[in-house]
């Protein structure tokens, strides 16, 4: 069969989420196929209950490319799936300004068949965090546009769940995310994806103690207003501004009585998500103090909530450094920690000290392969959340990693030459491919490990800090 620019795409009453993904076909048959052509054959989507959740088949005869599948991913994967493997579109066409060679037409043999496999990650998707280049950017005078481009990019690249921005963002556009398709979840300072006490209530001291209803409200408002979608539902408890909570309630003044408070609350979200949905999914983030207090005993947990582990922000699977102070203790289950775990991972930082936030990782692909393929072996598998930032900076990395999210391996050199023949053109593969993998080399060190590598931040926030401190001291009278 043929494709042209006139190819019909057939579906009978499609779910949301399928005719986005239709209509995104039909705009990439339209950039690629010259109009006038004649009508060619025709795409057609069939229910079929026996594939796996999230899978497709695609099959071809003389007159017909058939899409089959269970759900309403299985058919947005494979949609997506005749774009880039008939019509040569990647994932990151918007973000990288990609265009294409038009042609003609595009044949398809008869007896075409393709199935997809399961990917190797169950829950895999972003957190669009410090999303500065985001929030005030128009296209097409839409301010939602570029969100709506981030989810479908995601969708393209396998992923299924995400953290649809932080604070109010992730109120305004969980809507349209769960309209492509993916599953919500919460930052780790907003359990349940509840609005935070400061926000809602200025005037009141954000304590658990004194104010208990009124944080119990606002964690049964979130669970009410996101019970339409699939969610899988972040529990904790952690201070206003994303911190320890103790350090606004002195009287938690060990880790038993933190450990206990947190396990009770966590407990407490679980029980009242559960009365909402008995099938619900809840995960919670091993983050900063809440990771020492499970490592030394005092966090208890239901035992099908899963435990998510963070790497420092520079990829490395250790506890982040908090100014000078840098334990690297691993994160990572220890042997013999049963349940399911996943990931919170870095593609960009933010940490006012040496991340980065607007240029590559400073680590290699190799690293994160070796990092994440490690996670894996470890039983990290039902969990990735990666923070992505304004998307734009990192495509490369993240491109790298949804590969192993999809596949569990990847093979630096090669993804780079495939990625940089997509973008750049294959004339200019090599080259642009050399450049891609030797960025890493020359970051500058800061420290004795092999992740202490500086970002953006160490030449744009360190020197501003410092002049600010000189100027401030000039100022001051002898």
């Amino acid at each position: 069969m043929k494709l042209t620019s006139m190819t019909r795409i057939l579906a009978e009453d499609p779910a949301k989420p399928v005719a986005h993904a239709i209509a995104d076909l039909q705009r990439d048959l339209h950039k690629v196929l010259k109009a006038g052509a004649a009508a060619g054959g025709s795409i057609r989507l069939r229910a079929e209950a026996a594939l796996s959740a999230e899978g497709y088949r695609l099959t071809a005869d003389e007159t017909c490319l058939t899409v089959a599948a269970a759900d309403d991913l299985g058919f947005v994967y494979g949609l997506y799936e005749i774009s880039r493997r008939f019509l040569g579109v990647p994932p990151f066409w918007f973000w990288n300004d990609w265009r294409p060679v038009c042609k003609e037409e595009v044949e398809i043999p008869a007896g075409f068949a393709c199935k997809s496999r399961p990917a190797r990650v169950r829950y895999r998707g972003w957190f669009i965090n410090d999303e500065t280049l985001l929030m005030n950017w128009k296209v097409e005078r839409r301010a939602d546009l570029p969100w709506e481009m981030a989810f479908e990019t995601l969708l393209r690249l396998g992923g299924n769940l995400v953290i649809p921005g932080t604070d109010t963002n992730s109120k305004i556009y969980r809507g349209l995310a769960a309209g492509r398709g993916l599953i919500l979840t919460h930052h780790h300072a907003e359990p349940l994806g509840a609005e935070m006490f400061a926000r809602a209530y200025p005037g009141e001291e954000p304590s658990f103690d004194k104010n208990a209803d009124k944080f119990r409200a606002l964690w049964r408002q979130g669970i009410e207003e996101q019970k339409a979608y699939r969610v899988v539902w972040n529990i904790g408890f952690r201070g206003q501004g994303d911190r320890p909570f103790w350090l606004d309630d002195p009287q938690y003044d060990s880790p038993a009585k933190r450990g206990a408070l947190i396990s009770a609350l966590m407990r407490e979200q679980y029980a009242m998500v559960r009365q909402s949905d008995p099938q619900a999914v809840c995960c919670t983030n091993l983050y900063g103090e809440t990771m020492e207090l499970y490592r030394d005993g005092y966090l208890d947990l239901p035992a099908d909530v899963i435990k998510i582990w963070a790497d420092n922000g520079y990829g490395k699977m250790v506890s982040r450094r908090q100014g000078n102070n840098a334990p690297r203790v691993p994160a990572l289950p220890p042997a013999g920690d049963a349940g399911a775990h996943g990931l919170y991972y870095h593609a960009s930082f933010y940490d006012l000290q040496a991340a980065s936030h607007i240029t590559l990782l400073p680590n290699s692909e190799d690293f994160v392969r070796r990092e994440l393929t490690n996670a894996l072996g470890r039983g990290v598998d039902d969990f990735w959340l990666i923070n992505c930032s304004n998307i734009k900076p990192h495509s490369y990395l993240l491109d790298f990693i949804a590969e192993l999210w999809q596949n569990g391996a990847a093979d630096a050199g090669a993804h780079a030459r495939r990625y940089a023949a997509e973008y750049y053109g294959a004339e200019n593969a090599q080259a642009v491919a050399a450049r891609l993998l030797g960025y890493a080399e020359h970051a500058v060190a800061y420290g004795p490990h092999a992740d202490d590598h500086a970002g953006d931040q160490f030449y744009n926030h360190v020197p501003r800090m410092l002049m600010s401190q000189f100027m401030a001291d000039r100022s001051r009278p002898a």
